[in-house]
């Protein structure tokens, strides 16, 4: 890595312990024991995606993954997983030197619990003012993801969020910036103006190392970036975080999803709380349908807009190597 492009990750890669500041965002089933350790391995930092897993599972799947690196590695928690708690106390178990809260504000505990074991805590954060909280809760770091990102995302685009957060906080704890990001130029941009690293999902998806099924490789491979759509919200009571993804069947279905858990709803079945993890249950079968199983007609195909930039399936190392010499040739030229 050149001087210029290592001294604008310093801190980002002071925070990680990896090589390069570029962190594999949590995919739900993609994001697991081979692809976390392959992009850790690679130089990158690998995030294992707990998702739904009950504490048993991820306690294996961390496992796991030290078994395949030695290297730097995180853990995505789900802020609403009803075992949160059960969860973080797997993760000190092995030491689990990074813990990345996503879905929403970390509930009371959660950050002191994480610090108290002694690794990191990275929050998602999609707006100033949240932001802000964060990082007066004590927050090591931050993330911010733009409307652009696969899976669930916010309202906002990537390119906004950076401007508005950037000059206001960069000064005060590490930020990487997600959603989008598929060459090596835009990631020296969001470096100079004071990100200490970036986020990638999409990118990975197809690298040699996923265990995606080869049909949900190709379907990344033939879409375009206006393939990937946000899904309608029916009902304004449930609140359903919209969701990326590459149209197919599995989109009409999460619609008739919805009007069903609503329906539920109104007649006093389950509560909101209840509600809201009837749809995350949802997406975990819907992608895991996909990924897995192949089912790339009616699972999930959560994608971000930068899937017109995944032209092949590649290793890890290739992929990693490629951004970094964009970024470089970029911030030579400027």
């Amino acid at each position: 890595m050149s001087a210029a492009l290592g001294a604008l990750m310093a801190r980002g890669t002071a925070l990680l312990g990896s090589e390069v500041a570029i962190i594999c965002g949590a995919m739900s089933w993609v994001s697991e024991r081979n692809l976390v350790s392959a992009v850790s391995n690679a130089g990158g930092f690998g995030l294992i995606a707990c998702g739904a897993m009950t504490p048993e599972l991820l306690d294996k799947e961390i496992a796991a993954t030290k078994a395949l690196t030695s290297k730097p590695f995180g853990v995505n928690l789900i802020t609403m997983h009803p075992q949160l708690m059960d969860l973080i106390a797997v993760c000190a178990k092995h030491g689990v030197t990074h813990i990345v809260l996503a879905g929403g504000l970390p509930p009371k505990g959660s950050i002191e619990a994480i610090k108290a074991s002694g690794a990191k805590v990275i929050c998602f954060a999609p707006a100033l003012s949240l932001a802000k909280k964060l990082v007066r809760s004590g927050v090591d770091a931050l993330i911010i993801e733009g409307m652009e990102a696969g899976g669930h995302i916010g309202p906002v685009a990537t390119s906004v969020l950076a401007q508005e957060i950037l000059p206001e906080l960069a000064s005060e704890v590490p930020i990487f910036v997600a959603g989008g990001i598929g060459r090596g130029e835009v990631i020296a941009s969001y470096l100079k103006m004071g990100a200490a690293g970036v986020q990638l999902g999409t990118r990975f998806v197809c690298a040699t190392e996923s265990i995606a099924h080869p049909d949900f490789k190709k379907a990344f491979i033939r879409a375009n970036a206006r393939d990937a759509i946000a899904s309608v919200q029916i009902d304004p009571r449930l609140p359903v975080i919209p969701v990326r993804a590459l149209k197919n069947v599995g989109t009409e279905a999460f619609t008739a999803k919805q009007r069903e858990v609503a329906q539920m709803l109104d007649e006093g079945k389950v509560d909101m709380m209840a509600a809201q993890l009837e749809i995350e249950h949802y997406w975990a079968g819907a992608l895991r349908r996909a990924v897995i199983d192949g089912d790339v007609e009616n699972g999930s195909l959560m994608a971000g807009q930068s899937v017109g930039m995944v032209s092949r399936e590649e290793p890890v190392a290739a992929i990693l190597a490629e951004l970094v010499a964009q970024a470089e040739t970029a911030l030579e030229a400027s």
